[in-house]
């Protein structure tokens, strides 16, 4: 219980170390990796909460793919981060003020949450009924009650994939090769002998 304890306050102080460094770092490279090194210690938090299967699947998804290709996205655009700082404070107020009713906002559902009287009874994990284990009822959930919704989300992102296709799209006019033309052709068709003169040449 005590390793459990301390693994916690460890993944946790670590990932919130992680969240305030990608936002506050300099260099757009380095708030990817440390973007990437809060999702490994979310992981190890759904490790300790037993849920194998979301520390997978933050890891494959996430790590695997996400966030490199954020990674790689900074590192090959050429953007001039000194430039777009410039504007900060023009932006101050509206952020400061969007960033004080976020808070308010987690404040009366921390708050809500406390005072509720079932709050202690709804804040356990949930167990998975019979033998299933823990993928199988997330997929009996995600299948049965959450399908068409599941659907929806497939949609959405095919309608995303096909637009960002459309978008990036450019049209070059390539040169193809006739093979039919090629070997059809006649030494006079591509060669011209012309007599010069002696002394008239370039």
């Amino acid at each position: 219980m005590i390793v459990q304890s301390l693994a916690f306050y460890l993944f946790a102080a670590v990932t919130l170390a992680s969240g305030v460094m990608v936002i506050s770092a300099r260099n757009p490279v380095h708030s990817v990796l440390f973007l990437i090194l809060a999702f490994f210690n979310s992981a190890g938090l759904f490790v300790l909460l037993g849920a194998e299967f979301l520390a997978m699947i933050l890891v494959v998804v996430y790590v695997g793919a996400v966030a490199v290709l954020f990674l790689f996205v900074v590192m090959m655009l050429d953007i001039n981060f000194a430039e777009l700082r410039q504007g900060f404070m023009t932006y101050l107020p509206v952020g400061a003020l969007v960033g004080l009713i976020l808070v308010v906002e987690l404040l009366l559902v921390v708050g809500g949450w406390a005072v509720h009287p079932t709050a202690a009874m709804m804040s356990g994990a949930p167990t998975a009924p019979g033998s299933l284990t823990n993928t199988e009822a997330i997929g009996q959930v995600l299948y049965t009650r959450y399908f068409y919704l599941f659907q929806a989300a497939g949609l959405i992102l095919l309608v995303a994939m096909v637009g960002a296709i459309v978008l990036t799209l450019r049209h070059r006019e390539v040169r193809r090769q006739s093979i039919g033309r090629q070997v059809s052709r006649r030494a006079g068709d591509t060669l011209e002998v012309k007599d010069v003169p002696t002394g008239s040449g370039i």
